[in-house]
């Protein structure tokens, strides 16, 4: 995790302009650098570092003696790094995972560079000799990056929105700030006064792709054809494989563990595999929640059964409602359920940073969105409609869940490592046939629960636990966080506000008290620009005024809550 900013064609003085760059400090607090491009008086990096891999030569942008016309800068993990330094042969001269970017880059383009990467990553690529700047962001976009473009060529690229949003341009109109799309790589024409024109964008892997780099992939051979128990091999081989790629890390690995069954299969996956490699540690997992929440208590069962040294953050609603201003300031949202699911990982997060030397922490997102878990999947009307909702929920993951995962951890300089949106994984549980993934027997996420039962992997009643949304298992099931938030909220949000909410926000216009609140305090900090996020997430095929799977009429509570 770090943070990453850079300037190509500045019209104001640089030192002025790097001011910015401190925006994103959260991001790397181990390091920081800004320096400037030889030749290119206009152009600049700015890098906070937090060191995870490569002690000494992790500092960037990464330059080798190799290609001195390179500048790399990049926020991310490649998993897949030495395998492919092996098989290439390339000559390293550091011990970065992302010093592959720069081999693979000068062996193939940029397009084939970013095909091959195993990871999580949002780089920028400064190649001089040939007076060219490449952006490319990961599958999902795990790794954030937003991009501010003039008429004229000046280009900004920052991790966070909030390090552009004070850049000065000498353009008379505002200009947009817009989120890198996931998948995608970028080439620029890099002017002699360091301004830029963009020449090609496009896409370098679908998410219902098989990913060019499997063939390097260390996993063992999958299983031919669709029967249920070769899927079922396959998908723990892939998922136990998902894992240990995502061991690679210099400090303390942790793991956030809500109690539910997608963040206990990674927290016991991750206990099983590090006792195999005998880490030196044993891993901690953190929960957070009222006392008698349903995931405080199910957090407990599970980290009992697995091991694992066992934290447990007290919530309060307090402490909740005091924290939503700075969580919408980190987060560049006011989406309702990104907004609710953000305060406790906020939290967490917080305390991890304060209290532990874990660092990189494990976490269980993308598993709703890729195995059907969210409860309005038992109404999709057919297995093909169900299979499309899921694609766009994985394509829409950058603006809600993985924004949300970042941003809470981030804000407090750890990186999350996301086993469910490995490319692979991701890849075969999206080409089974829509019939195997849809809800079964009353129960969602069934062929995933199927897939690790009978192995005591984690307890059979976690295995089979309903789907509790992280922002309603952590408060008591008396009285849910989205009730005690909208309470809250009845005195701060008038009745008069609320009618005239269409005239002052056209875009995504707030309907109700909550979402007003939520996207007044986005304003105060990030005024006009609203179109960071194209809609709210909401439940699909069913009359839903509200994103809480409490409020649906399908939820059905576990009956020992």
């Amino acid at each position: 995790m770090c943070g990453i900013w850079a300037l190509f064609g500045s019209d104001e003085c640089l030192s002025v302009q790097c001011t910015s760059a401190m925006k994103i400090a959260h991001r790397g607090p181990d390091a920081f650098r800004f320096e400037n491009v030889n030749g290119f008086t206009s152009c600049c990096f700015g890098f906070h570092r937090l060191a995870i891999v490569d002690q000494l030569y992790g500092m960037q942008p990464l330059r080798v003696k190799k290609f001195p016309y390179l500048f790399l800068c990049y926020n991310g993990e490649i998993y897949n790094h030495k395998r492919l330094r092996d098989h290439f042969e390339f000559d390293y001269q550091t011990h970065m995972d992302g010093e592959i970017l720069l081999h693979l880059y000068d062996r193939f383009g940029v397009e084939k560079m970013a095909t091959l990467l195993d990871g999580v990553f949002a780089f920028i690529l400064l190649d001089v000799a040939n007076r060219k700047v490449f952006l490319g962001r990961d599958t999902y976009g795990v790794r954030p990056m937003f991009k501010l473009l003039t008429d004229d060529g000046f280009l900004a690229v920052c991790s966070e929105a909030k390090g552009l949003t004070q850049i000065t341009h000498s353009m008379s109109e505002p200009v947009k700030i817009t989120p890198f799309p996931p998948g995608h790589f970028e080439i620029f024409d890099l002017q002699p006064n360091g301004k830029v024109k963009s020449v090609k964008m496009d896409r370098f892997h679908c998410c219902t792709d098989e990913p060019k780099h499997a063939v390097y992939d260390s996993a063992e051979a999958l299983g031919k054809g669709f029967a249920l128990e070769t899927v079922k091999a396959n998908i723990r081989i892939l998922f136990e494989n998902a894992v240990r790629k995502r061991l690679m890390a210099h400090r303390r690995i942790g793991c956030l563990l809500s109690g539910g069954l997608d963040s206990s299969l990674v927290a016991a996956t991750l206990v099983k595999l590090a006792k195999e490699q005998e880490l030196q540690y044993p891993i901690q997992t953190f929960s957070i929640g009222a006392c008698d929440s349903p995931d405080a208590i199910a957090a407990r069962k599970v980290a009992a059964h697995i091991d694992s040294e066992h934290h447990e953050v007290n919530f309060t609603p307090e402490e909740g409602i005091k924290a939503l201003e700075e969580v919408i300031v980190h987060l560049e949202s006011y989406d309702i359920t990104t907004v609710r699911a953000s305060v406790g990982m906020y939290l967490v997060s917080k305390f991890i940073r304060k209290t532990t030397d874990s660092v990189v922490i494990f976490s269980g997102e993308g598993s709703d969105e890729l195995t059907q878990g969210y409860i309005y999947f038992h109404k999709a009307p057919s297995p093909k409609a169900a299979a499309e909702d899921s694609v766009r929920l994985m394509k829409e993951l950058y603006m809600f869940d993985v924004l949300r995962a970042d941003r809470t951890t981030a804000a407090h300089g750890l990186e999350l490592r996301v086993p469910f949106l490995d490319h692979r994984f991701s890849a075969y549980f999206l080409s089974l046939p829509p019939e195997m993934r849809v809800p079964k027997d009353g129960v969602e996420k069934h062929l995933l629960r199927e897939s690790f039962k009978g192995l005591n992997l984690i307890p059979d009643e976690i295995l089979w636990r309903r789907k509790e949304a992280f922002s309603d298992g952590m408060t008591s099931a008396k009285k849910s966080w989205y009730a005690i938030l909208q309470d809250h909220i009845e005195s701060e949000v008038n009745d008069s506000q609320l009618e005239k909410a269409a005239k002052l926000y056209p875009h995504n216009t707030p309907t109700t008290k909550e979402g007003y609140y939520y996207r007044q305090v986005f304003e105060k900090h990030y005024p006009g620009r609203s179109d960071w996020i194209s809609h709210y997430w909401m439940p699909r095929w069913i009359k839903a005024t509200d994103p809480s799977a409490r409020t649906l009429s399908i939820y059905k509570p576990d009956k020992d809550q």
